[in-house]
């Protein structure tokens, strides 16, 4: 239930603060007084759209604060799951800055405006003026037939096997989308797959070619340049060999008169070894190297169409390369796996959707059960409520497809007149008629529902007299299954209320405020007195007062 209401600076309210009861509350005030604000400042702790518009003092913040009593309302798991800690009374909290940037809290755990909503469709439900038009909403009714017919685990089921059919039916739009895309490129695909395979690329041999390519090319000079090597190190008169065997010569003569130069002689000697070897090594790859124009096409040509290949798909490497051959590769397995991916898909589908058919049957069957004890309810109270000619009929059809909640459409017809036969709620029931239609409606809500607090924003729009007493008795009636909170301009309920709070505005030198109080049961008297005769209280007035409260 609620339990306490705290505004700052917002429209009109400098500081308010609220503690609401058990039952029924009562709230009344002049035509302008202040009770819309009021229910403005509500609407903002359940996720309501933030207006920096709404603040008095556009200097400092808005803040809105609501503290809801939730033990024993089945709210643990849901706040663990968003990581919000659980306490018996669970506070939600709203900021405003000047700028209009909002935030919100949980137990003081900033969470978003769709957190906030989710909590409080849990925990309360406001019917004001413009939610009589929910009567022509099928989804309205729909709501009001499931929460009076006892479903079990039936409608969790239903909802589980819709999930997995939507889920596997998108799947399968899907790859049917891809499978017609693909199989019209697959000959493109294939043959792209087909060129790079036939090439047979190897990852590194790009970078073997080119330096293979480069020493084919230039053998003639490569081949020129060891000969003239060989050449100068050992092949003429006067090479490198033949005058170091001279140098070594005149260190071993020396050597006799000399001892020191037999270390020189050594190191001749090695290098001579060096020399020769280094000549014999050019000797064997001139002869080994050869002019070779045929091997040298091939290698132009394996370039060029690894180049070719390489411009076309835009890469710069053979792995690159390698990598689209792997790629077009597995769309090719791909394609060629699309039947029987689509196949089991449609297995799926089917089976869900013949899950989804067998069980919206059932429900349809449960709904079908509950509408004469519906019909029966709603005529009844209709009756004793100032209609006493009232037809009141549902009628459930199959809407032709699946959705959320079953296969059926709901339509609730309505006559309050003998010659005139069951039409559609809106274009026959007058402003009057639907407000005591809604109030019985949301009672079978609250009958059906776990809901902790009910407000209605003058519910009794349209009626008056005995019709108004018999509706305070319904709301009163409510108020022992919820904590019902009921803004009123008629004195017959007013009365009937367990706390009575006033709305009204106080004028200052500057500004206007805004402010409500707890009425005790003088003023009460008092009130309820100025609902009957306007401002100037008559002593019949005070008395019809007195005889309301009187139970």
């Amino acid at each position: 239930m609620l339990k306490e209401l705290n505004v700052e600076n917002y429209a009109l309210m400098d500081k308010l603060n609220i503690s609401f009861s058990e039952g029924m509350s009562i709230i009344t005030g002049e035509t302008g007084a202040g009770k819309s604000i009021l229910l403005g400042a509500l609407s903002l702790v359940l996720g309501g759209r933030a207006d920096s518009k709404a603040l008095k003092d556009t200097s400092r913040n808005c803040i809105v604060e609501s503290v809801f009593h939730i033990e024993g309302y089945g709210l643990e798991s849901f706040l663990e799951e968003n990581d919000i800690d659980y306490e018996p009374d669970l506070i939600i909290r709203r900021t405003i800055n000047p700028a209009g940037k909002s935030r919100a809290f949980i137990n003081d755990t900033p969470v978003n405006a769709n957190i906030i909503r989710d909590v409080s469709n849990r925990l309360l439900d406001i019917h004001s003026q413009h939610e009589n038009l929910l009567l022509s909403s099928s989804k309205f009714q729909l709501s009001v037939v499931d929460a009076v017919t006892e479903f079990g685990n039936l409608k969790d089921e239903y909802f589980k096997y819709f999930n997995a059919y939507k889920s596997e039916k998108q799947k399968l739009e899907d790859l049917l989308a891809r499978s017609a895309k693909a199989k019209t490129d697959y000959d493109y695909i294939k043959f792209q797959f087909e060129q790079l395979q036939q090439a047979n690329l190897k990852a590194d041999e790009q970078n073997d070619l080119e330096i293979e390519i480069q020493e084919l090319s230039n053998i003639e000079e490569i081949k020129s340049g060891y000969e003239r090597l060989t050449a100068l190190l050992s092949n003429e008169e006067i090479s490198v060999v033949s005058m170091l065997k001279e140098v070594e010569n005149v260190l071993n003569r020396l050597a006799k008169v000399h001892p020191a130069s037999n270390e020189l002689s050594g190191r001749v000697k090695n290098i001579l070894v060096e020399v020769k070897d280094i000549g014999e090594e050019t000797n064997r790859i001139n002869d080994v190297m050869e002019i070779n124009p045929e091997r040298l096409s091939i290698v132009e040509n394996r370039l060029n169409t690894i180049y070719d290949l390489q411009q076309k798909h835009r890469v710069a490497t053979v792995r690159e390369l390698l990598e689209k051959q792997n790629n077009y590769g597995a769309s090719l397995n791909e394609i060629e796996d699309f039947d029987e991916t689509i196949s089991k898909i449609q297995k799926a589908v089917d089976y869900n959707h013949g899950k989804i058919k067998e069980l919206a049957q059932q429900i349809s069957e449960l709904r079908q059960k509950t509408l004469p004890s519906i019909e029966k309810h709603v005529s009844s109270m209709l009756k004793s409520l100032g209609i006493p000619n009232i037809v009141f009929k549902v009628e459930l059809s199959h809407s032709g497809h699946f959705s959320s909640d079953g296969a059926d459409n709901i339509a609730f017809l309505f006559s309050a007149n003998k010659d005139m036969p069951p039409r559609e709620i809106s274009k026959v029931a007058s402003g009057g008629e639907m407000s005591r239609l809604m109030l019985t409606l949301k009672s079978l809500l609250v009958k059906g529902s776990n809901l902790p607090t009910i407000i209605f924003d003058e519910i009794d729009t349209g009626v008056s007299g005995e019709v108004a007493d018999k509706m305070g008795n319904i709301i009163k009636e409510l108020s022992k299954k919820a904590q019902v909170i009921n803004i009123t301009h008629l004195p017959q309920i007013a009365a009937k209320g367990d706390t009575h709070y006033l709305v009204y505005k106080e004028d200052t030198p500057t500004t206007t405020h805004t402010k409500v109080r707890k009425l005790n049961d003088d003023e009460r008297i008092i009130e309820i007195a100025k609902m009957l005769s306007g401002s100037k209280i008559t002593e019949a007035a005070m008395i019809h007062a007195r005889e309301l409260r009187t139970p």
